[in-house]
């Protein structure tokens, strides 16, 4: 390495270290003796400058006579007399004020007087800046040469530049997949919203539909009528069963209720009090003989509050056949059946008690006219409705094959019904007792017919969808019939009677002993014909009537003796 700098190709420069920036410090080299200077043969010993800046005097061998070169400005011998040396700082070596100024190559004259030694002066090449102590005014302005390679951070590339882009995008991707499901799921929260909201509605607009709203009037858990009763839509027909035998009659009520999809058969009993064409009070039973169907199913509607579409007069052949005709009924009976036509009285009965007992046309008849000894007319009304439910059951519920088996009865229907109308309403009955959706109910009715409020309501107001209007008693005639016969049957037969002759029945008990003869005692001279008129129902003589002393609530009273007989009235 060459440690000398010829910076101006006359002055000599070594390196002597490096800067803070890495740049190479250079100092100046003092110059050789000059050739011209002779050689000092007495080698006198001197002291001169280290050239290498250890700061102390060393002494120095010299060959030349004269003073030697001192590049500080002063002489070997220190003698101030002495010429002056070549000094390059433009300093006298002696330090004498009055000599010549010696040579100054960097153009300023030596000052007089001697200068303080400096320990070590460090030069610099161009474009360096000067010695750190100096201070700042008094340095020259600094032109610094910038290299590329100072700066090469600034353009090598970065090594992670890549993986902070890719971490960038996924964070971007990210959130932006999670803004997108989280829009997604207002989206589907929206959507489940609609679809709740529709279904809500459609299903309260089912129930309202089907009357099963809740909080709305019902008392057939089954059914579950909550839709007003009264605005629920119904078809009524009134059937009416004719013994051909005895001239016994059963009547009951077909209700299909298109609402509810419910099905009911509802009986009424003979003693059901109503009011006949001419105003007066009389019974179910008296208005089917006397009224007819017309003036009978008007009656019924003004009692129930409802309205009936059609009557059907059902006489007991064409239930036969009509049995026959759907291929016999399978129902429960509750009791031993004997057969009418059976000589003997050990005969096995027609029809047997039990579950599930097939019954033919003249079986089913039997059953539903039975009455057995002792009975209430309600006894052998419940079988009439059990045998038409088990007919429904087995009745197609096509309205076309209905009305096919309505017409091979051949019957004769009343005007207020076509075959083909009836034919299509026992169809809608029939799928409803097949599918389980099908009752019986008895209209609950009073000893004097009539019909409460409490005790009607269940029937007339949830079936019916009407209003109890019993017909004002006032106007009929009370009747009160104490049993003195010794048969304590003989009281509900003396009942029938009376309720079917449009009498108001009153429960007198029985009497503590028999007695022969009967009586009908009057208390008023107004009702004396009306006694007479309760004899004659009850099949006793004329002559039973007197006056006497009758309960209060009652116009005529009847004590029934031992001539009473119920087959005679």
């Amino acid at each position: 390495m060459n440690d000398r700098y010829d910076a101006y190709g006359g002055d000599q420069y070594e390196l002597v270290g490096y800067d803070e920036y890495g740049q190479p410090v250079y100092r100046q080299v003092p110059p050789q003796q000059s050739p011209q200077q002779p050689y000092d043969s007495y080698a006198q010993q001197q002291y001169g400058y280290d050239p290498y800046a250890t700061g102390q005097q060393q002494p120095v061998q010299s060959y030349d006579t004269y003073a030697p070169y001192d590049p500080y400005g002063q002489t070997a011998t220190g003698d101030p007399g002495a010429a002056p040396a070549y000094d390059p700082y433009g300093q006298t070596a002696t330090g004498d004020p009055g000599a010549a100024p010696a040579y100054d190559p960097y153009g300023q004259t030596a000052v007089s007087g001697q200068q303080p030694r400096v320990a070590e002066q460090t030069a610099y090449i161009p474009q360096q800046s000067g010695p750190a102590e100096e201070e700042p005014e008094q340095r020259e302005p600094e032109q610094r040469d910038y290299r590329t390679e100072q700066f090469a951070f600034v353009e090598d590339p970065d090594d992670d530049s890549e993986d902070v882009i890719d971490w960038l995008n996924f964070t971007e991707n990210r959130t932006e997949r999670r803004e997108e499901a989280k829009r997604r799921a207002r989206s589907r929260m929206i959507a489940l919203v609609v679809v709740l909201a529709l279904v809500a509605v459609g299903g309260v607009g089912y129930l309202w539909y089907a009357g099963k709203l809740p909080g709305l009037s019902s008392s057939d858990g089954k059914g579950g009528t909550t839709t007003a009763a009264g605005a629920q839509k119904r078809d009524v027909v009134v059937v009416h069963l004719h013994n051909t035998k005895n001239g016994d009659t059963a009547t009951a009520l077909l209700v299909d209720n298109a609402t509810t999809k419910q099905g009911t058969t509802v009986l009424l009993p003979n003693s059901l009090a109503l009011t006949g064409d001419d105003g007066t009070t009389t019974t179910l039973a008296k208005s089917v003989e006397d009224d007819g169907s017309s003036g009978t199913r008007e009656a019924l509607d003004t009692v129930l509050g409802t309205r009936i579409q059609g009557t059907w007069r059902l006489d007991t052949p064409y239930l036969q056949n009509l049995v026959d005709l759907v291929g016999n009924i399978d129902i429960d009976t509750n009791t031993d059946v004997p057969d009418p036509s059976a000589k003997s009285k050990g005969a096995a009965p027609l029809v047997n008690k039990g579950e599930s007992q097939t019954l033919s046309g003249k079986m089913a008849v039997a059953y539903a006219t039975y009455r057995g000894s002792g009975e209430a007319q309600n006894a052998q009304l419940e079988r009439f409705g059990q045998v038409m439910q088990g007919v429904l059951r087995k009745l197609s519920s096509d309205a076309g094959a209905a009305t096919i088996t309505v017409q091979t009865l051949q019957q004769i229907l009343d005007p207020s019904m076509t075959d083909k109308d009836l034919g299509t309403f026992l169809a809608g009955l029939a799928d409803l007792a097949k599918g389980g959706d099908y009752k019986t109910a008895l209209l609950p009715v009073q000893d004097d017919g009539t019909l409460t409020a409490e005790t009607s309501a269940s029937v007339v107001k949830d079936v019916l969808g009407g209003t109890a209007k019993s017909p004002d008693q006032g106007a009929a005639v009370r009747v009160s019939v104490q049993n003195a016969t010794g048969v304590k049957d003989n009281t509900e037969k003396a009942r029938v009677v009376l309720l079917n002759g449009g009498f108001t029945f009153l429960e007198g008990g029985t009497a503590g002993s028999a007695r022969a003869t009967s009586e009908v005692v009057y208390a008023e001279a107004a009702d004396k014909e009306n006694a007479t008129e309760v004899a004659k129902t009850l099949g006793l003589p004329t002559s039973a009537v007197t006056k006497g002393k009758v309960t209060t609530n009652a116009n005529v009273a009847v004590i029934l003796g031992q001539d009473y007989k119920p087959s005679s009235s």
